[in-house]
């Protein structure tokens, strides 16, 4: 069986007093397995650490999580349901799966990973809580599928880099040019919206698009040095090597803020019912 890149085996070893136990192993994709049956729980396993718990500095960290349903079918919904939706750019990897109530065992392979259960039309058994607790593993249960891959989207996504996004600080109409002694030109502009401020950031946009970007180095309305233009005020505004400006052209300042799509997901400890 294949799940997300990686070929799932079960094989029988033998614990320290010589006694067979069930084994399952996370092999990579092609790996050849010594046996093809695969019992529906496992008491040890043997799960690479997920990159969502230690992720490596400029990788996109994976989320690996334990999965749990009442029914082989309701396993099988599940874990396509996972496989066909994109979560939020991030690699989602099912490290254990099982049929039944959500046991110590699961509880454990989960600590392995992104300490995460889901469970699917499953209850937890007595002095799990206790295990969630002390390995600081989250439970959530559902019942409706569509919950459940909601859910887990948004844990995904907070667990992502957040993109920078632009914030539009003003913007001012270009309404006369000036030639300047040394390089570039000083552009006469009438603030529409917001603010200019020296330092910001801005970009000149003509007709056809953005056609040049700087920093605001300096301000004047008419001989006065100035640090911030408003609405309504006409201003100078020097630019260097740059000349292809033209009046009507919009002046935009902006800034670039950290996005904030979500709170960033950590495990509880707790069971969550959803």
């Amino acid at each position: 069986m294949h799940v997300f890149g990686c070929h799932v085996s079960a094989c029988m070893v033998s614990n320290r007093q010589g006694a067979p136990e069930n084994h399952t192993e996370v092999l990579p994709m092609g790996h050849k397995s010594k046996s093809h049956h695969q019992p529906k729980t496992a008491k040890h396993h043997h799960i690479l650490p997920s990159p969502a718990v230690a992720p490596e500095e400029g990788h996109i960290p994976a989320l690996a999580i334990v999965i749990k349903s009442d029914t082989d079918g309701c396993e099988q919904a599940v874990c396509e349901t996972i496989a066909r939706h994109t979560i939020a750019g991030l690699p989602v990897e099912i490290i254990h799966k099982g049929v039944g109530d959500i046991c110590k065992t699961d509880v454990m392979a989960a600590a392995t990973g992104s300490r995460l259960v889901l469970g699917f039309n499953v209850q937890v058994l007595p002095k799990v809580a206790e295990l969630c607790k002390e390995q600081n593993v989250e439970v959530r249960l559902y019942s409706v599928i569509y919950t459940l891959q909601e859910d887990l989207r948004e844990i995904a996504g907070s667990l992502l880099p957040r993109e920078e996004e632009e914030k539009i600080l003003g913007k001012a109409r270009v309404i006369a040019l000036f030639k300047s002694s040394r390089k570039g030109i000083i552009i006469g502009c009438e603030v529409e919206t917001g603010r200019l401020q020296l330092g910001d950031r801005f970009r000149i946009i003509s007709a056809m698009g953005p056609v040049y970007q700087g920093r605001v180095s300096s301000l004047h309305i008419e001989k006065d040095i100035v640090n911030k233009a408003t609405p309504g005020q006409q201003v100078g505004m020097k630019i260097e090597d740059f000349k292809n400006v033209r009046i009507g052209d919009l002046v935009e300042c902006y800034q670039t803020v950290p996005g904030g799509r979500y709170r960033k997901w950590q495990p509880s400890g707790k069971i969550l019912h959803l």
